[in-house]
């Protein structure tokens, strides 16, 4: 039986194919949505409810429509399944789960059945296009790329890549920056996302990378490894740092980066509207990196601790402003660079901050081990900062004190250790009096002074203990215990055994 469709055979290859190419698809998908569409169109005329397939040759173009039933024991639906014994009258060979395929006579497309089928050809191809362009960018984060500004609405800016369009918020561009509509844009490629209404491709001009790829583009030491770039810190459209090293010491870094008269760097300037550019010699030594990072401030010492992330740098009281920036932006972009929180101090500052620290530390063991200023001072002078140092110090290194000997030193020790023990006798008074529990107090790990630091906060019981997490007893602000050397881990540990009495009943039920 002829079942071919009244349509020309080869103008539908030829459509297929000029759609293929116009959208830069795959032709076979092109044909699957023509298919689908005859399929929707079969379906109004013989009746939704059956299951109509319709396929189209792909050298001679010819349509077949036919209708598949499946061969059951019981029916369920009788437009699509037929008994056992009724397909075995056909064909006796036949059985349960096999499919038996109809073919059905041509359709003429009426203007509604044209109508539809174009639409679901348009929608299936748009699909296509979307996932085709999907597949295309979404390996290309991290790429800068060249489009065409196609519209501009509310700042925000669709651009034209050729085989797709992408997505530069108004967020994503340098302050004062305006472009219009046909203006050649160059941009990073930061996010590919797929979307119900199809991928998203999200371009930005101000994130860091962005300037690290204009750098390789313009330095082919950087795009051949020989320099490679650490880190970048930028404030759009006015100031960035970017920290660079080399792979041989026969190149500098930072001289590559700049280029015969500064026509590198320019180039990258230019490319970002005359954002200012430092570029830093990065180092393994944090200390050094962050000299280096507070250009052009000279800086006189540096103060690291590596454990909280911070650094303390110390400047001469002529270079503060400079070392701080507009606006703080200069130490702001250094803390970004090398991801150290950073405090300026000047040194006047500084000394009068350590004058405070040893007045405060000399007047601590003077009160504590009932001396005179003389000895107090000695003791901070050679770096004692705690009752406990002195308590717990071999009595070799008092004594080797200049003006102590050994009858000094025992006694020192002796009387730092009875403060100790009156100290830890008045903290668990004091903690009784808070009501912290002493199943509380069981709990290794917490001093008496952290329980009273607990109880202060209205923390008494297991269970109140247990109600907590771990960075409320550690962090740096508000944490119950941030003046006390107890780590997360630790923070951790202390709140499971805390909570270790919720589990008893479990265990002994399980038992």
């Amino acid at each position: 039986m002829d079942t071919t469709i009244a349509i020309p055979r080869m103008e539908l290859l030829q459509v297929a194919d000029a759609v293929a190419r116009e959208k830069s698809i795959d032709r076979d998908e092109v044909l699957v949505a023509m298919e689908q569409a005859i399929q929707k169109a079969g379906r109004s005329k013989y009746g939704h409810e059956h299951d109509i397939r319709a396929n189209i040759d792909r050298k001679t173009g010819e349509i077949k429509l036919t209708r598949v039933r499946e061969v059951v024991e019981a029916i369920e639906n009788e437009a699509t399944q037929i008994l056992v014994k009724d397909a075995q009258r056909r064909d006796p060979g036949l059985k349960a789960g096999d499919l038996i395929v109809d073919e059905l006579p041509p359709i003429d497309f009426g203007r509604i059945a044209a109508q539809t089928a174009k639409q679901v050809i348009v929608q299936k191809v748009r699909e296509s296009e979307r996932k085709r362009q999907y597949e295309e960018f979404k390996d290309r984060k991290g790429e800068i790329i060249n489009g065409l500004v196609k519209r501009v609405e509310f700042g925000n800016i669709t651009v034209d890549l050729g085989r797709g369009e992408a997505m530069l918020r108004r967020d994503e561009l340098l302050p004062r920056e305006t472009f219009r509509s046909g203006d050649r844009v160059r941009a990073l490629i930061y996010d590919v996302r797929e979307e119900a209404r199809g991928p998203q491709i999200f371009l930005s001009r101000t994130h860091p990378d962005f300037m690290a790829k204009l750098f390789a583009q313009e330095v082919p030491e950087i795009y051949d490894g020989i320099i490679e770039i650490k880190s970048v810190a930028r404030d759009p459209g006015s100031r960035a740092k970017i920290a660079v090293i080399s792979r041989d010491s026969s190149i500098d870094p930072v001289g590559a980066c700049v280029g015969m008269r500064g026509s590198r760097v320019q180039a990258v300037v230019g490319e970002l509207q005359g954002e200012k550019i430092d570029i830093i010699p990065w180092s393994q030594d944090h200390a050094t990196f962050v000299v280096n990072a507070l250009a052009p401030a000279e800086v006189a010492k540096v103060v690291l601790d590596e454990d909280s992330g911070r650094i303390e740098v110390v400047v001469p009281d002529d270079q503060l402003s400079l070392a701080i920036g507009r606006r703080g932006q200069n130490v702001r972009l250094a803390s970004q660079l090398t991801g150290f929180d950073i405090d300026i101090l000047t040194e006047a500052q500084e000394s009068e901050r350590r004058q405070e620290e040893f007045r405060t530390r000399s007047q601590m063991f003077m009160d504590a081990l009932d001396v005179d200023d003389v000895i107090a001072h000695l003791l901070v002078t050679e770096g004692f900062s705690s009752i406990d140092e002195v308590a717990y110090v071999p009595i070799e290194d008092l004594s080797s004190i200049e003006g102590f000997d050994e009858d000094v030193a025992a006694e020192l020790k002796t009387r730092a250790q009875a403060w100790l023990e009156a100290e830890e006798q008045r903290m668990v008074e004091r903690r009784k009096e808070l009501g912290v529990a002493d199943d509380v107090a069981e709990i290794e790990r917490l001093t008496p002074a952290m329980l009273v630091a607990l109880g202060e906060k209205g923390v008494k019981t297991l269970d109140d203990l247990a109600d907590l997490a771990a960075d409320e007893l550690t962090d740096d602000k508000d944490g119950i215990l941030k003046d006390f050397d107890l780590s997360l881990d630790e923070a951790n540990a202390v709140i499971m055994a805390a909570r270790a009495h919720w589990f008893e009943g479990e265990g002994k039920a399980a038992s």
